[in-house]
């Protein structure tokens, strides 16, 4: 199981912006992802539709395992570790899956609706439960970090320290240019869970929870039954 960083992993962390902790999270916390992960292979769904599948209330290929996604986010085990590097106050903002390699953009804190920015990624080796931790300020010099351990599937959850505030505002920067590279995923109504501590800016933690309209295939066209669904 995960435990608290040591001063040395603290440091080298500070010193540059990544730590690997190759302990694991418990096997029964993992199975859950390991089995959602092997029937995604299958349906083979967009990179969009992995964005945001700890929310129950959202509209991913996950929908059915999201408290599953949401139990790791929320483990004990690995928020000891994101503590120790960001704060005692944290929240959970976003999370996606990657079923083949870690490829987060490498220009991701563009995108990032905290203000000011700060951050970390936990990527979470799905088949293991080791734990890569980038800070998000430093993300675009960690290339060589991503080429060396990238390939399988892992599930990244993006936290943020409550010092910060999270933008909703779709006219900032960051939401306008999410807007651009990532046009399906609206980063300004998704929900925040404060996983620890205390909420130090008057973040919104009402909006985004409430289940999304049906979305309808083929609208207006007659159910076999003879009416119209």
């Amino acid at each position: 199981m995960l435990k608290r960083l040591t001063a040395t992993e603290k440091a080298g962390f500070d010193r540059s912006g990544w730590l690997d902790i190759a302990a694991v999270l418990p096997d029964q916390t993992m199975r859950p992802l390991r089995e959602a992960a092997e029937g995604l292979r299958c349906t083979a769904p967009s990179q969009d539709m992995l964005s945001g599948i700890h929310n129950a209330f959202g509209y991913h290929a996950c929908r059915a395992q999201a408290w599953s996604f949401l139990d790791v986010g929320e483990s004990h085990e690995l928020l000891d570790c994101v503590e120790d590097v960001v704060g005692p106050d944290i929240i959970l903002w976003d999370s996606e899956l990657y079923l083949h390699r870690l490829t987060p953009w490498p220009e991701e804190a563009s995108i990032w609706p905290a203000d000011p920015l700060a951050g970390v990624i936990a990527a979470v080796a799905v088949e293991t439960g080791a734990v890569l931790m980038l800070d998000i300020g430093r993300l675009q010099a960690q290339s060589s970090v991503l080429r060396g351990c990238a390939d399988g599937t892992w599930y990244v959850i993006r936290y943020m320290p409550s010092t910060s505030l999270f933008d909703r505002d779709p006219r900032s920067r960051a939401n306008r240019r999410a807007a651009q590279v990532r046009p399906l995923v609206n980063y300004a109504k998704r929900p925040l869970w404060l996983v620890r501590g205390e909420d130090r800016r008057g973040n919104d933690f009402a909006t985004g929870f409430s289940l999304p309209a049906a979305r309808w295939i083929n609208a207006g066209a007659p159910h076999p039954s003879g009416t119209i669904r």
